[in-house]
């Protein structure tokens, strides 16, 4: 009862401090004019959208950053090397988004960072990440416990994590398309990475990890209340890098790098029909979709936007209970 009754006030904590924060800044975004460019692809099923203010990841980054400081400070929650990695991770990619949204709100266009500079920022951080990780004693091995399967990298981990956290912050930025689509599924996959995290009593600070999944949940909650249809708020790439690579922080901690496959399904569906469709275009000349990522096929076809979010969210709560049974109780 300890236990679900710290995930009820973490999550509580940071929807109340999510809310007030939000009605506090989207004011003010509007007032100093940070609003989104809709891509000239999207026109005619988006145009209604175009200047709506974006920078809205704030709304869940600021209220979890301080949640997570006052429940350190009261005592309730420990500072440890794992969840300061998860914290640097939060923060660092939050930096290089608000740097990307910035830009692109400067030139008036969706062009901020170059995927040069983006790749490079995600570089340095995960060299970072892989120097902390691997000098608190964490070993540079895949684990699948359930399988039996245990398999030393060695300083190829390096480059393995590198991938996973461009790969899972690209893969909810690709996602971030439709209101409250890429936040309420971050919610879903923060929630089963909460669980597992919980039941990982074999690392350091497990139980603080958990207590973040879920303030974070908490907070996300609070900005879907701005963000799903009509959207009030967009999250921006502010948002979405920095929800991917916490994903897979916290997943490469607690060793469970290939449950998050399960976890974020909908995000890897929606990033390989886009590497789909860009093969297709390249090598054949011929468009698989009629738009990628899949989110936009589906509204080429006539579905109307609220419904496709709606069978999205099914879905990713559908592959993250999966994932909890196989992380955990399997």
């Amino acid at each position: 009862m300890l236990i679900l009754a710290k995930a009820m006030l973490a999550m509580m904590i940071g929807f109340i401090t999510s809310v007030i924060f939000g009605a506090i800044l989207i004011p003010i975004l509007k007032r100093i004019k940070v609003k989104q460019k809709v891509s000239i692809y999207l026109e005619k099923t988006h145009k209604s959208k175009d200047g709506t203010p974006t920078m809205g990841g704030l709304i869940f980054i600021v209220p979890t950053i301080i949640s997570a400081i006052i429940l350190l400070l009261m005592g309730k929650m420990n500072f440890g090397e794992n969840i300061f990695i998860v914290l640097f991770v939060f923060i660092s990619h939050a930096i290089l988004g608000f740097m990307d949204d910035y830009l692109s709100i400067k030139r008036r266009n969706n062009e901020g960072l170059t995927e040069f500079q983006k790749l490079a920022g995600q570089l340095v951080i995960s060299l970072v990440f892989f120097y902390i990780f691997m000098k608190t004693g964490n070993e540079p091995t895949i684990n699948i416990h359930t399988l039996g399967i245990n398999i030393d990298l060695g300083w190829l981990y390096g480059i393995f994590l590198l991938f996973i956290l461009v790969a899972s912050s690209n893969a909810v930025n690709l996602t971030d398309g439709l209101d409250g689509l890429a936040g309420g599924l971050s919610a879903i996959a923060f929630f089963a990475l909460g669980i597992i995290s919980w039941g990982a009593a074999y690392v350091s600070g497990s139980q603080d990890i958990a207590i973040f999944c879920f303030i974070l949940i908490g907070s996300l909650i609070g900005f879907l209340f701005f963000n799903t249809y009509p959207a009030k708020v967009f999250m921006g790439d502010t948002g979405s890098l920095c929800l991917g690579a916490t994903m897979a922080s916290i997943a490469i901690i607690t060793n469970h790098e290939i449950t998050l496959i399960v976890i974020a399904g909908v995000f890897v569906i929606e990033t390989l029909t886009a590497i789909i469709q860009m093969v297709g275009i390249m090598c054949f000349r011929k468009k698989i979709f009629l738009m990628a990522p899949l989110h936009h096929h589906f509204e080429k076809k006539g579905y109307d936007e609220r419904d496709i979010v709606k069978a999205f969210w099914v879905v990713g709560f559908i592959l993250a209970t999966a994932a909890i049974g196989f992380g955990v109780w399997i």
